[in-house]
């Protein structure tokens, strides 16, 4: 089968392997920013889009049908962002007589409206969060503006990522965090509906992979904690959740299989819930498609969660039984971000001069970084994860805690050293984590790094050193033009 792989970057060229592992052909598409981007030249055939801006090409729609008409793309994976939980883009992609990797397009409608969920889940007997399952009106009325337990979260109903979310902590407050909330969303998501939720503070985030076959069957693959978050944006997550007794985990793993077989669930996504001080679990949402932290999953449990993933979407069955999921040992990842912690997480932006990704036992990586790549802000600030898998999770921190130290990136600052200290911090190390925990980490002042300084200013030389000589040489040497080439794209 053909796929069509309809997003950019890390994630794009993950399932570009794992196409390449099934021996399907893989198609990429690009925006003219992404021409010489990496999963443009590891996929067996390219197709630009539009221009820069995503609005024009990486969500535009008619491009991308007409791409996979091109290429005679059966299929199309929308990875994670841009149009993944966008059901008129998999409305548009199965009018087309194309394969949508993911949900239906009822689904993602229902999943992707927050109240919708919540009542789905109350009608499957999962616990939410107290409060009105309804939109918030133009104007509150007084009798529900008495009613409301501050601090109290003002939330879009539609999209994600921490976007169109407000904290009011007064009834003062509350009238202009709903005017920023809609705001907001109607920026980001075309849609300013807006509802109340309490704040569950101290609480921490448990996400449960689910896979389903679109007829009732449901997998559970564990769980993983994503409690270490900045504005609702996750840094670092783990499977399994630190300290998680079995009756709570199976607990959760009861509850995400309820809704999802109610919802009749295709293709991998995550039911998600808070767990407050007492340990009591409350639903908050459904992802559906793949997270950007699958990677941990994958590493627990040993099965390649894309794989399985464009298997059932050709095959319609499920090829693995719950009895074959076991979790073994630990799985760690990091987010590395090209924002600047030093200067309030702002995203940053600039040219990879100098790249060395870390190795080892244990030590995933996935990344589109090349040498010479362009970051700009035109689209998400993600550039790589680090992954750590050990036999406890002890090891797995050791791994993990060494590979960020190896890891060598110039030209851009990055987070790299503030995630190295939360995992050295000993309140991360003991497990006591919520999500409030990088609001009140205060890391130390971050330091030049002088090797890799050293190593940038060598490769930079070494780049002078051979540009000379080489052009010296080319009027004397006919094959000096393909020597040239060849050093460049070596380095």
């Amino acid at each position: 089968m053909k796929i069509l792989v309809a997003n950019r970057g890390e994630i794009a060229v993950r399932i570009l392997r794992a196409c390449r592992d099934l021996g399907w052909p893989g198609v990429a598409v690009y925006s003219e920013a992404d021409r010489e981007a990496l999963h443009v030249r590891y996929a067996d055939e390219a197709v630009p889009i539009g221009p820069t801006a995503a609005s024009a090409s990486y969500l535009n729609i008619p491009a991308l049908l007409e791409a996979a008409r091109r290429t005679g793309a059966e299929a199309i994976h929308p990875g994670y962002g841009f149009l993944a939980e966008n059901p008129a883009f998999a409305r548009a992609v199965e009018d087309a007589g194309l394969i949508f990797i993911g949900p239906r397009p009822e689904t993602l409608a229902l999943t992707g409206d927050k109240l919708a969920a919540r009542r789905m889940a109350r009608a499957a007997g999962l616990p939410v969060l107290p409060g009105p399952d309804t939109p918030l009106p133009e104007r509150i009325p007084e009798e529900l503006a008495a009613q409301v337990a501050y601090p109290v979260l003002v939330k879009a109903t539609v999209g994600g990522g921490g976007r169109g979310i407000r904290l009011a902590r007064t009834p003062e407050e509350l009238e202009q965090k709903i005017a920023a909330a809609r705001r907001e969303a109607q920026a980001a998501f075309g849609d300013d509906t807006v509802y109340l939720e309490p704040l569950v503070q101290p609480a921490r985030h448990i996400e449960v992979q689910i896979l389903g076959d679109g007829r009732g069957q449901v997998l559970c693959l564990g769980e993983r904690e994503c409690s270490i978050q900045r504005r609702r944006q996750k840094l670092i997550e783990e499977s399994p959740a630190h300290g998680l007794s079995e009756s709570l985990r199976w607990q959760l793993y009861d509850a995400a299989s309820r809704l999802t077989r109610a919802l009749n669930y295709r293709s991998l996504g995550t039911v998600e819930f808070l767990l407050d001080g007492d340990g009591q679990a409350h639903f908050i949402e459904v992802n559906p498609r793949i997270q950007v932290e699958h990677p941990v999953t994958e590493l627990v449990t040993g099965f390649d969660l894309v794989k399985e993933q464009l298997q059932l979407a050709e095959e319609r069955v499920l090829r693995i039984s719950q009895d074959q999921i076991v979790l073994r040992g630990v799985a760690i990842e990091a987010r590395i971000l090209a924002e600047d912690p030093a200067q309030g997480f702002l995203p940053a932006t600039g040219e990879i001069t100098y790249l060395k990704e870390p190795g080892g036992p244990g030590i995933r990586v996935d990344s589109a970084l090349y040498p010479g790549m362009p970051v700009t802000a035109d689209y998400d600030s993600l550039l790589a994860k680090v992954i750590a898998w050990g036999e406890d999770r002890a090891v797995a921190l050791q791994r993990l805690r060494r590979a960020l130290r190896e890891f060598r990136l110039g030209g851009v600052p990055t987070d790299l050293e503030f995630l190295l200290q939360v995992l050295e911090s000993p309140r991360f190390i003991a497990g006591n984590i919520d999500t409030t925990y990088v609001e009140t980490f205060h890391p130390r002042p971050q330091a030049g790094d002088p090797e890799l300084e050293r190593q940038i200013a060598l490769a930079t030389a070494l780049a002078a050193h051979r540009r000379q000589g080489q052009t010296r040489s080319e009027s004397s040497s006919p094959s000096g033009m393909w020597r040239m080439m060849a050093w460049r794209e070596q380095m």
